[in-house]
């Protein structure tokens, strides 16, 4: 299951999506919401929210890219903490099965990915 997880700086090993010029990643969490985690950029200023997959989506078993853990120093996918991000609306909450974050949760290290094929979505519902 999840452990908690902060870090004043977020290191990207390549630049996230849509924030490619983005500076001064932290991720700090959401007090009394287990596996939730807001993560905050300074430059641009952006906080979206993301979760940890272990709890939010228990089956969720993405095949990780051997190229990604290297990239994180890490030898397997036990080492890894998965995030996935969050998009909450006023009618449901979804999550980013498609392109989750990847964290080395020993030093903070981390990569989007984008996954090949169509079995992951961009908004899968979360249940209630």
């Amino acid at each position: 299951m999840s452990t908690a997880l902060a870090f004043d700086t977020l290191v990207f090993a390549s630049p996230m999506p849509g924030l490619e010029s983005a500076d001064g990643f932290s991720l700090r969490e959401v007090p009394g919401a287990q596996g939730l985690y807001a993560l905050e950029v300074s430059e641009p200023r952006v906080r979206m929210f993301v979760a940890d997959a272990a709890v939010y989506a228990p089956d969720y078993a993405p095949g990780i890219p051997a190229a990604a853990l290297e990239a994180l120093g890490l030898a397997s996918v036990s080492e890894l903490t998965v995030l996935v991000v969050v998009n909450p609306t006023p009618e449901k909450t979804t999550v980013n099965l498609m392109a989750p974050i990847l964290l080395n949760p020993v030093d903070g290290s981390c990569l989007q990915v984008i996954l090949d094929g169509a079995k992951y979505p961009l908004r899968a519902e979360l249940a209630r």
